[in-house]
């Protein structure tokens, strides 16, 4: 159960910090479909920024908790727009990975404790 709690907290990693660093780089693709929904460049590139430092804060022990939350928060704003955009499959691994958040939360409250 360890080794898959920590493939999982892995894959979370890599999705918040790939998320992160496409729109910090203001790739053409997040700036036009984050556009849409009057996401200006720099608004895009502090939620790039958000979502980057979650990712990373998820990494430690200590950290993450608040790693999971900021995380998670990024990524329900994400399934907001997808869904105003009728993405229901990617929505659908957005729910999956905001719930899989919630479960590193539980395992890692309280925080102060670790």
């Amino acid at each position: 159960m360890k080794a898959v709690s920590t493939i999982i907290l892995a894959i979370l990693i890599l999705l918040a910090v790939s998320s992160g660093i496409t729109k910090i780089l203001l790739m053409q693709q997040d700036v036009n479909f984050f556009g849409k929904y009057g996401f200006s460049n720099p608004i895009l590139i502090i939620y790039g920024l958000v979502q980057l430092i979650g990712g990373l804060l998820l990494v430690f022990t200590r950290t993450r908790f608040v790693g999971a939350a900021i995380v998670a928060i990024t990524f329900l704003i994400s399934l907001v727009v997808l869904l105003m955009e009728g993405n229901i499959p990617v929505s659908i691994a957005t729910v999956v990975a905001t719930l899989l958040l919630g479960v590193i939360m539980k395992q890692s409250w309280p925080p102060a404790a670790r």
